[in-house]
């Protein structure tokens, strides 16, 4: 390894091609400067200069290396300057995991606004279910997550509840029930049904199941899909309904399902389910309380 002292020492030779007035640029006596050059040789294995009475020249070896010691500086300026930017929250990488951020406009307006914000940021975005999020946020795989109910307990997560969605049906276009207005759930008790797989949200997944029973049946789920397109598309198809977060029947799904609210179950409330957004209390990312900040202003914007 060079230390990029002797990397400076030899700039100022190989630009002055004068030793003595190298000496004087560096605040330097000449005898531990031409000491510095040649451990500096003795290292690489090769000479820099030829030296005479009369001047001091670059070798061709010394051209080259010259031009590897300006790059070498001028890389470690660049990254020490990077490093600064990180440090202080205007730079680095943010990663954001979400179930499905295209139907939450407070995430989509938060993402454009710390772009714009932060230019320096590269924001990494990656849709999953909630039980992946939550491993990526413990093996800090994720800085920000936007899941639904934590699959299992974590105390080094923090949550915070952004809303409670409605569950509402999703029927296909020609089924006896997509007329207008709300539904019974139990009237779905001898239907087929489409559902995500556990192992991808296990508390999405058991909400839906206790809500099933607490209306007084088990769902017969005869096809799972992992990701909500493709579940509504199996719904249009005939395969069986689903129950989903009203987000997604604000979606430009409406041309292929009909969605339909749930009336109350089991003389409960509305039948809901949370949307939370989550990160790791020991995540040392600058990048994470501006974002938080950002998303709540967004969030608090009028629709």
């Amino acid at each position: 390894m060079i230390e990029t002292r002797l990397l400076r020492q030899f700039i100022a030779v190989a630009e002055e091609l004068h030793f003595h007035k190298a000496a004087i640029r560096l605040h330097m006596a000449q005898p531990p400067l031409s000491q510095a050059i040649n451990r500096l040789e003795g290292k690489l294995g090769f000479s820099l200069f030829t030296r005479s009475k009369r001047e001091v020249k670059l070798t061709p070896a010394g051209t080259v290396f010259l031009q590897a010691a300006y790059q070498t500086l001028k890389a470690l300026e660049r990254g020490i300057e990077h490093a600064r930017q990180v440090s202080e929250g205007s730079a680095g990488t943010l990663t954001v995991t979400a179930v499905s951020i295209a139907y939450y406009e407070p995430l989509l307006s938060t993402l454009r606004r710390f772009r714009q914000t932060f230019p320096k940021v590269q924001l990494v975005i990656k849709e999953m279910p909630s039980s992946s999020q939550a491993k990526a946020i413990l093996a800090a795989e994720a800085d920000i997550a936007f899941m639904r109910k934590l699959p299992f307990s974590a105390q080094n997560i923090e949550s915070r509840l952004l809303l409670d969605e409605a569950i509402v049906m999703a029927l296909p276009l020609d089924h006896p029930k997509a007329r207008p207005g709300p539904v019974e759930l139990r009237d779905f008790a001898d239907e087929d049904f489409v559902f995500t797989p556990q192992a991808l949200g296990s508390g999405y997944h058991s909400q839906l199941i206790a809500l099933c029973e607490a209306a007084g049946f088990y769902p017969k789920v005869v096809q799972e899909a992992a990701q909500i397109h493709t579940l509504i598309g199996l719904v249009s198809c005939g395969f069986g309904v689903a129950l989903v977060p009203e987000s997604i029947a604000s979606s430009n799904m409406r041309d292929k399902v009909v969605f339909r609210p749930i009336r109350p179950v089991a003389e409960s409330a509305n039948p809901a389910i949370g949307l939370y957004m989550s990160w790791h209390t020991h995540n040392p990312s600058p990048l994470i309380n501006p974002f938080i900040s950002m998303f709540d202003s967004a969030s608090q914007q009028p629709d």
